[in-house]
């Protein structure tokens, strides 16, 4: 089939508007309701037309484009609490505390406490994104004032590791941890999974998140994150002798303070979310 040139030009005229401006060349607009015609007309053997690609992208927003646009923002929104829970539990950092713990034991009692630790820390963040929320509310607590305090606690968490210490660690653990060890007891529970590794801190980032999110699969996202945190214990732990070797103590130690730096820029802005829902008056000076 092929068209005439009145045709061509009745379909190119419905099609593509030429517009003129002063002092800028001219550009192309492509109608929403005319593009599926235009497909029709190209596939009938009309010979391209010399539309600026660029300028009709620019003037043109497909549903594709659209959704696309939507998913890149879920996918960042999604992003924020496993950069946060890394920044926190921050595996890596208490390599230095594990093989404190650890020295006296067997190899087989270092594995176990590998283990333990492991499957302790995915199951505080699969908690507490499950059932986080249920506990708040409970309480009677405004998921606004529990931002508010965890952006808080995040922040003073953050403030340990910019000196490069662990974000939930005390300055007993590590005399607690070692009385532990030297009984005999299990150190994988208390205080290397709990306060070292999560924490509340740990637990207040699950439940801010779990409020943000929409879908199903969103909040599975989120316990997916607890899979994943349990994975970078463990390998963290099973090759700790490596890395310390790798990295040394300096090494560790600006790896945390980096990781504190972007926990407390997360805590900021989990602080602001929490101030302007209590107090919406401040909303109007918060730049956006």
């Amino acid at each position: 089939m092929s068209l005439t040139n009145h045709e061509t030009q009745s379909a190119v005229k419905e099609i593509v508007v030429l517009s003129f401006r002063d002092g800028e060349p001219p550009t192309f607009e492509v109608k929403q309701a005319d593009f599926e015609h235009l497909a029709a007309v190209w596939t009938t053997g009309f010979p391209a037309i010399p539309v600026p690609v660029e300028s009709a992208r620019r003037n043109f927003v497909t549903p594709i484009d659209s959704a696309a646009a939507r998913i890149a923002r879920m996918d960042l929104h999604l992003l924020k609490p496993l950069v946060a829970l890394l920044a926190i539990v921050n595996p890596i950092g208490a390599i230095p505390f594990f093989l404190h713990f650890t020295q006296n034991l067997t190899r087989e009692q270092r594995r176990r406490t590998v283990r333990v630790a492991s499957i302790a820390s995915f199951t505080v963040i699969a908690t507490s994104a499950i059932a986080g929320l249920q506990i708040i509310e409970f309480f009677g607590i405004t998921i606004a004032s529990f931002q508010v305090g965890g952006g808080l606690l995040l922040l003073v968490s953050s403030m340990n590791m910019l000196n490069a210490q662990q974000a939930e660690s005390r300055g007993s653990d590590v005399g607690d941890g070692q009385a532990k060890a030297d009984a005999g007891d299990s150190i994988a529970i208390v205080p290397l999974t709990i306060p070292l590794l999560t924490g509340p801190a740990t637990i207040s980032t699950m439940v801010i998140y779990a409020d943000k999110t929409r879908t199903l699969l969103e909040h599975a996202v989120l316990v997916g994150y607890g899979v994943v945190i349990g994975v970078a214990t463990f390998a963290s732990f099973a090759a700790a002798g490596r890395i310390a070797k790798l990295l040394g103590r300096t090494g560790i130690n600006v790896m945390t303070r980096l990781m504190g730096l972007i926990l407390a820029a997360m805590a900021v802005e989990l602080l602001s979310d929490g101030l302007t829902k209590l107090f919406p008056a401040l909303a109007g000076g918060v730049p956006h």
